[in-house]
């Protein structure tokens, strides 16, 4: 009796399209998990960027009401007259709030316990005041807290010359935490355009940055800087309202490093 031969398997041709499938399937696959991790990693540090700013909020609350139980004014007492209603001035000023002069480097970081080793931490965070209402006797105080992160130890960052907010390029500061200087801008040839000043503070604006005004302390999200010849102008997510000549406040990138140091930027009006 004559059996006819017959093949289960499979064909070559058949075995390279099914490899090819699977590994178009998985380079699918493996491009999630670097969008996954970038997305979480956003979300953490947002959440943390939360706490931070809350703390900070009751941290600034405190250190300007001062001694609670004194009965009368001393030397570490707030004074709002030299707040201005159309300029923000650096929380660190201790010409308006002297009991800053006194609190530990470690209240400006987070986690704020100063057993743990400063090059340890990660998160700081900075503020700036503006009196709210014309009049000198107002305690409505809009204070916007900028929360930022510290990627290395070794990073270090611009820092403002004095409460000015200004860097003096002749000798720049360099501080080891990230914290706003003020940058010159003025309005571009649109509504939602600004052109920068000073050549060497054009790094300091990028895609993506965040930015306060120093006039009204309006938050604005730069959408794009204009590559050469145009490297000068930004591009905001809505129109400018201040005046022509207002400065704004940024966190610049650190000095020997390209990555923005912000992660967010809170705002709110306290009664002190």
């Amino acid at each position: 009796m004559n059996y006819k031969l017959r093949n289960y398997g499979f064909s070559l041709t058949e075995v390279l399209l099914s490899v090819g499938i699977l590994s178009v399937g998985m380079i699918f696959i493996a491009g999630v998990f670097p969008v996954g991790i970038h997305f979480t990693t956003i979300a953490a540090e947002r959440t943390i960027a939360a706490i931070v700013a809350d703390e900070a909020f009751a941290k600034i609350k405190i250190y300007a009401i001062g001694d609670l139980n004194k009965k009368l004014p001393g030397d570490d007492d707030i004074d709002l007259s030299k707040l201005a209603v159309d300029k923000l001035r650096d929380f660190n000023d201790k010409d308006i709030f002297p009991a800053v002069k006194d609190a530990d480097s470690s209240e400006f970081t987070y986690p704020s316990d100063p057993n743990i080793n400063i090059s340890r931490k990660q998160y700081c965070w900075s503020a700036l005041c503006r009196r709210v209402g014309a009049e000198p006797t107002t305690r409505l105080v809009q204070v916007t807290v900028f929360v930022s992160r510290k990627t290395s130890p070794n990073l270090k960052y611009y820092g403002p010359k004095d409460s000015s907010g200004e860097v003096d390029w002749l000798d720049p500061d360099k501080v080891a935490w990230p914290v706003p200087v003020k940058v010159e801008v003025s309005r571009g040839n649109e509504n939602d355009e600004l052109e920068i000043d000073n050549f060497f503070e054009r790094p300091f604006i990028n895609d993506g940055y965040t930015i306060v005004d120093d006039e009204t302390g309006d938050i604005y999200r730069v959408l794009e800087r204009y590559r050469h010849p145009n490297e000068h102008i930004i591009l905001l997510d809505r129109d400018w309202d201040a005046e022509s000549g207002s400065p704004v406040w940024v966190v610049p990138p650190p000095v020997n490093g390209s990555r923005y140091p912000c992660i967010a930027i809170y705002q709110k009006v306290i009664r002190f």
